[in-house]
């Protein structure tokens, strides 16, 4: 039985329970691209020679990149945030409005991760102003991810940490290379999409693109594409041109009770 690595941050439709099913649909191959890393838990639980990892969120790029570089510095500082002073409403809207007025790349890792594990269940939103605008989470003691970072570090050593349009990434594709792809989810309902991750308006036409992407991807090179995404009659429209597609049952977690979590199926549509 392989451990399994969970990712340092809480992210909103993070893939660490999906990751075996994941790796078993994605063909072998030496290098694994990811147009949308999110929380990283596929390239944590994957094993493939070097990794290409892009997201639009530049925060959490710059994070990566960070990490990367002097985890330990990063792990020293960070942790000093963490502290029963910093858990309160107060200290962390105080903390929020610093991040959203700071330019220094390395006092906004710290704080990203701060305003990650202090806010609210984990979700990374922005307002149309580019301001983080999550609210303050409420619980009781925030966990400290010291072995998360650190295996994080050690494993992105052979990753490259990009940020730009899904588009661009794909251009990068050589052959050999396997692309997995996590896009903001089409919602199940009009009410579903205030998860919105990077205020970067991931509508429907962008989801029929990067279809269009992973079509084009396969047909200039020897790669296969992987996509995950609710299970709707739109993707499964969407992905009509997919070698292989599979739907599974999925557990929700953004609601903080256990309880309200349903499963939703969702659609892995691969690509080669």
């Amino acid at each position: 039985m392989v451990k399994k690595h969970r990712a340092f941050l809480k992210w909103a439709g993070g893939k660490y329970s999906l990751s075996d099913v994941i790796n078993k649909m994605l063909p072998q191959g030496e290098r694994l691209i990811e147009p949308f890393v999110g929380a990283g838990s596929v390239f944590l639980n994957s094993d493939h020679q070097s990794y290409l990892l892009n997201d639009i969120n530049k925060d959490l790029i710059n994070l990566y990149q960070i990490i990367q570089m002097k985890p330990q510095q990063f792990i020293d500082d960070a942790k000093r945030i963490f502290t029963p002073e910093n858990n309160q409403a107060t200290a962390y809207y105080h903390l929020r409005a610093e991040f959203n007025a700071s330019v220094d790349k390395y006092y906004r890792s710290l704080l990203f991760l701060y305003l990650n594990r202090h806010g609210y269940n984990g979700l990374c939103r922005y307002n149309k102003s580019g301001g983080y605008n999550v609210p303050f989470g409420k619980y009781k003691k925030p966990y400290f991810p010291e072995q998360e970072l650190l295996y994080f570090a050690e494993k992105a050593q052979k990753a490259i940490f990009i940020c730009e349009g899904y588009r661009q990434t794909f251009n990068r594709a050589q052959d050999g290379d396997v692309i997995y792809c996590d896009p903001p989810y089409v919602p199940l309902s009009k009410t579903a999409s205030f998860t919105s991750y990077a205020g970067n308006g991931f509508g429907l036409d962008e989801q029929a693109d990067l279809a269009n992407a992973a079509e084009e991807a396969v047909k200039k090179h020897k790669v296969s594409v992987l996509i995950s995404n609710h299970d709707t009659i739109w993707t499964r429209k969407i992905y009509q041109g997919a070698s292989k597609v599979k739907s599974i049952k999925v557990a929700r977690t953004i609601s903080q009770k256990a309880v309200n979590r349903k499963k939703v199926a969702e659609l892995m549509a691969l690509y080669r």
